[in-house]
């Protein structure tokens, strides 16, 4: 019986970081709600239009973030790492830093 619980235990403490890692799968799934509901823009949409404004610079690629309904597009140039932050919306960009 103290194995089964023992084991039991060991099952669910190496589970509980496969959760956690479920979070960016989260965000990827309300964001394909949010457009199919038509609430925000595609990401390649968003793309096309800040892409070209960043000339010289290497997009390593976006994230989103479902509570404030932004992209942010990460690039880099001359070394150094540049968040852009786009609202899903409208495709304005909110930052750049």
């Amino acid at each position: 019986m103290k194995r089964l619980v023992l084991l039991s235990a060991l099952v669910a403490a190496a589970l509980a970081p496969a959760a956690d890692a479920a979070s960016p799968g989260d965000a990827q799934g309300q964001v394909r709600r949010e457009m199919r509901a038509g609430t925000v823009l595609p990401l390649r949409q968003i793309e096309q239009m800040v892409l070209p404004a960043m000339p010289g610079m290497q997009y390593l690629g976006p994230e989103y973030d479902p509570i404030a309904m932004a992209y942010r597009l990460k690039f880099i140039h001359e070394g150094r790492v540049v968040f852009v932050d786009v609202d899903a919306r409208s495709g304005q960009i909110i930052s750049r830093h």
